[in-house]
């Protein structure tokens, strides 16, 4: 089958990172996969796989803006070319662009539904929803269903899965090199790997440490991730007097060696569709505490994989990091017990045999 995936950019981020997973596992199973996006940083990835590249102008976040249209015209020009035969959409802007290229040359389309969407007007009206839409968790099937009226029998359950063996094997550099790589000092680490953005809880996960560092001194916490609000999290961080504390790293290039030097990994989103990161962390047998909103529940089950707090809580949240600080026996259990989830349940195997048969029902 020759396949085309769609994305706004290819940028780091949870979007990029499954296409880049799920097209080498396509192609591992006998299909032709290209990726059309505005480009970004991670284009590297899809050359090392030889994974072709389509470049479209889609650097607009309007449904009506002249890019979609120039974009259409490009796309629809290639799905000729390269006789695409299944396009597959990630976003709200690249539904509605293959919703038209579907509609004018008759190529099926699939859609993936990677979080929650607010309810504009637009978006109910022209809802450009694939002749099946991916969930990627139960919380996000039912918001699809009931804050969309997305029908039940178009939408197909696949968890997002990582390719568990990168997270397993050791690290080639000490964790003494990286740690100085990072600043940081000889304490035990929180981390969490997401961008600066308000939902993901940053500023509850930063007042939390506050408390930890009372009973935890030498405890310091590594950010992996950037965004708008960066400058408001650092000024958070010297409010509370933690500033030394506090080692925001924009980006890394591997994750598996920001992961080897943590003690915990911390998810503290106010909303979140499942959790590529928690994902790589479980995989990697780091400890895990998150918040108990939309698909992380799938990934931390309460005391056996990890520990769940009420969102927005950075009392709950300072208890979680202490107790897997302090526990280590209890910690390394429910470490072990996550691994062993992530490999039955979330593998990239597992995800790229269950969208194949999506795309076999279109």
């Amino acid at each position: 089958m020759n396949i085309l995936l769609l994305a706004n950019h290819f940028n780091a981020g949870g979007i990029s990172r499954y296409i880049v997973i799920l097209a080498r596992g396509l192609i591992a199973r006998g299909h032709t996969v290209y990726v059309a996006s505005r480009g970004g940083q991670w284009l590297t990835r899809l050359e090392h796989d030889d994974i072709e590249h389509i470049y479209v102008p889609l650097r607009t976040k309007s449904i009506v803006s002249p890019k979609l249209l120039f974009s259409y015209f490009i796309l629809k020009k290639v799905i000729k070319e390269k006789g695409i035969q299944l396009l597959h959409s990630q976003t709200r802007l690249t539904n509605v662009l293959a919703y038209w290229l579907s509609k004018k040359t008759d190529v099926p389309f699939v859609s993936t539904a990677h979080g929650f969407y607010t309810a504009r007007w637009e978006r109910l009206i022209f809802p450009c929803w694939g002749k099946r839409v991916i969930a990627i968790s139960d919380a996000v099937k039912e918001h699809l269903i009931h804050d969309f009226k997305v029908g039940r029998e178009k939408i197909r359950l696949v968890h997002n899965g990582i390719e568990v063996t990168s997270y397993q094997s050791p690290v080639t550099r000490s964790k003494k090199e990286i740690k100085k790589e990072f600043g940081l000092k000889e304490g035990p680490v929180v981390g969490i790997i997401a961008r600066l953005s308000e939902v993901k809880g940053h500023r509850y996960l930063i007042t939390a440490m506050r408390k930890v560092i009372e009973h935890v001194p030498d405890a310091e916490l590594l950010s992996i991730g950037d965004g708008k609000i960066k400058k408001e999290l650092e000024d958070l961080g010297k409010s509370l007097a933690l500033e030394a504390k506090l080692h925001f790293i924009p980006s890394v290039s591997d994750t598996t060696e920001a992961l080897s030097v943590m003690d915990v990994f911390v998810m503290p989103s106010l909303q979140e569709g499942l959790g590529l990161a928690i994902m790589e962390a479980m995989a990697a047998g780091v400890p895990v505490a998150g918040s108990a909103v939309g698909g992380i529940a799938s990934l931390i089950k309460d005391g056996q994989t990890g520990i769940l707090v009420k969102p927005a809580n950075s009392e709950a949240l300072a208890d979680a990091i202490r107790e897997l600080l302090s526990n280590k026996q209890k910690a390394q259990a429910m470490a072990a017990c996550a691994k062993a989830l992530i490999e039955k349940e979330f593998s990239s195997k597992k995800m790229c045999e269950d969208t194949e048969k999506v795309y076999q029902e279109c």
